[in-house]
C-alpha cells in the first residue's frame, strides 16, 4: 500500500494574499510530492511497506539506519497536517475548548500568539513551530528539519512550517511577517479544536 499525496483541502488560490497560489504550486506540488515519492521508493520491498505513515515514523525514529525514511515520512506527515491547519478566513481569536485552554496556559491569546510566532522566528534554519498537548498541558515547541512531535509522544494540535520554501516566494527573508500573516489570517481553529478530542 503506497503512501499517497493527500489533496489540498482548498483551492491553491484560497490562501492569497497571505500565501500565494505560486507558493502552493511549489510547496505542495513539488516539495510535498517529492517527499511522498521518495518515501514510497525507500520503503518499497521493505518491512515498512504497507504500514501507516505514523507507524513508519515511529519505527524509523528509533533506527539511525533509517534516517532517510524518517526524514521523508515525517515531512509527508508534517506537511499533510500543516495544510489542515490553514484555511481561508482563518486566524483571529479562537473559540471553543482551545480558547479556554490557551487562556489558562498563557493568560491571553495575544501572549500565546507572540510565543508561537517567537518559536517560529527562533527556529534556526529549517523546521516547524508547534502547539502540542503534552501530558494534558498545552505547550509551544519547535522542531528542526523533518522532526515531528509524533515521534516523541506529544500530540500535535497546530503547526506552522518555517522551512524557507513555505514563505520565500511571498516574503523573501521576512519570516516574522509570514508567521504574523498565518497567525492573524489563516489558522484553522476548527481543525485545532478537533485535535483536542
Amino acid at each position: 500500500m503506497a503512501i499517497n499525496l493527500p489533496n489540498l483541502p482548498y483551492a491553491k488560490e484560497a490562501l492569497a494574499p497571505y500565501i500565494s497560489a505560486n507558493t502552493l504550486d511549489f510547496h505542495y506540488g513539488k516539495h510535498h510530492k517529492a517527499y511522498v515519492d521518495n518515501l514510497n521508493k525507500l520503503i518499497e520491498g521493505t518491512e515498512l511497506a504497507g504500514k501507516s505513515l505514523e507507524e513508519i515514523i515511529k519505527i524509523a525514529a528509533k533506527d539511525s539506519s533509517k534516517t532517510g525514511i524518517f526524514n521523508n515520512a515525517a515531512q509527508v506527515w508534517n506537511h499533510s497536517f500543516y495544510w489542515q491547519c490553514l484555511k481561508k478566513g482563518g486566524g483571529k481569536t479562537p473559540s471553543g475548548a482551545i480558547a479556554a485552554k490557551i487562556n489558562a496556559a498563557w493568560g491571553s491569546f495575544d501572549k500565546f500568539a507572540e510565543e508561537l510566532k517567537n518559536a517560529g522566528m527562533t527556529q534556526f534554519g529549517s523546521g516547524w513551530s508547534w502547539l502540542v498537548l503534552d501530558g494534558g498541558q498545552l505547550k509551544i515547541t519547535k522542531t528542526a528539519n523533518a522532526d515531528t512531535p509524533i515521534a516523541h509522544g506529544p500530540k500535535p494540535l497546530l503547526t506552522i512550517d518555517v522551512w524557507e520554501h513555505a514563505y520565500y516566494l511571498d516574503y523573501q527573508n521576512r519570516r516574522p511577517d509570514y508567521l504574523a500573516a498565518v497567525i492573524q489570517n489563516l489558522i484553522n481553529w476548527d481543525f485545532v479544536n478537533s485535535n483536542l478530542g
